[in-house]
Formats: C-alpha cells, sequence, structure tokens
C-alpha cells in the first residue's frame, strides 16, 4: 500500500481493540507490503462465501482486515460481515463509474454480537467508498478504501497497487 492512514488518535484504543477480531487496527504508514488471499466457501444455509485476507505488513506487526462476503441477489447487494468472528455487518453496491472504474458504496449497517444484530443509525456508521481499476499499461490494480464517519470524518484509509496472483 503506497498509503495506510487512520482517524483521530484518540481511536487508536478501538482499533486495537479491533485487532483482535482481525477488523481495523491503528497502525498508519507509507509503502506497507500487503497480500489479499479470497477463498470460496459454502456457508452454512448452503450460500456462496468469498472469504478475504487481507494482510498489511508493517515493520513491527501483521495486521488483518479480514471479510466474508456473499450476494443477495433480491436486494442486489453484497452483504459484508467484517471481521473475524464478524463484528460489523455491511450492505455494499457496487457502480461504474464514468472512467471504468469499479466504485463500491455502504449502504446499511450493523453491529454483529454472536446471533445478534443491531441496526446501527447513520451517525454511527463508517461509510466506505472504494475505487478500484485496472491499469493496462502497468499490468497492475489500483484500489483506494476510504472509510469515514458522519461525526467524526475520516476513519480509515488505505490506497495502493497490486498484481493478480492466479495459482
Amino acid at each position: 500500500m503506497k498509503k495506510i492512514s487512520g482517524g483521530p488518535k484518540w481511536l487508536s484504543p478501538f482499533f486495537l481493540l479491533a485487532t483482535c477480531w482481525k477488523f481495523l487496527f491503528p497502525e498508519q504508514g507509507e509503502n506497507i507490503p500487503f497480500k489479499i488471499v479470497n477463498t470460496t466457501r459454502t456457508g452454512p444455509n448452503g450460500e456462496q462465501q468469498v472469504h478475504w485476507e487481507r494482510t498489511f505488513q508493517f515493520p513491527k506487526k501483521k495486521r488483518y482486515f479480514n471479510a466474508l462476503m456473499s450476494l443477495d441477489s433480491d436486494k442486489s447487494v453484497v452483504k459484508d460481515y467484517l471481521g473475524e468472528p464478524s463484528l460489523f455487518y455491511s450492505e455494499l453496491v457496487f457502480f461504474v463509474s464514468e472512467k471504468g472504474h469499479m466504485r463500491i458504496e455502504s449502504r446499511k449497517q450493523r453491529f454483529v454480537v454472536g446471533p445478534i444484530e443491531i441496526p446501527l443509525p447513520k451517525v454511527f456508521q463508517g461509510n466506505v467508498q472504494v475505487t478500484e481499476y485496472y491499469i493496462e499499461e502497468r499490468d497492475i490494480f489500483s484500489i483506494h478504501v476510504f472509510i469515514t464517519n458522519p461525526l467524526i470524518g475520516a476513519l480509515f484509509e488505505y490506497e495502493g497497487e497490486f498484481q493478480a496472483d492466479d495459482f
């Protein structure tokens, strides 16, 4: 990642606690090596899921930002359960920008406590915006993830480039 940054310093204890769930983390930096491994699985109800393991290798720590995603074709959203075990749920919608870039935005969100999911009012939500696109001349993908909150402002951001490694 070219850049990984967070929100206000007072959020660091919350982000440090979130590392217990492989959700968010307080570390920041530039030129941080990372790896994304996607694996498919079948959920308990038979739905197809994709497990996202995002690993960020900071100089002294390895951090994760993991998720389990599945498609809800009735609602035309991707269900995104973040953390292990899941701590947070967000519905994601996909768009194509005028430049042909893939854009992802969050919608309804819930706090997850075991089998209980508590809807979050918009004022407590993390508004996610992701832009991803392929740069053909360099055979790489570009990604920018930006999470904000209406009260706090910027919460978390990472931006970088990667190559696909289909093994």
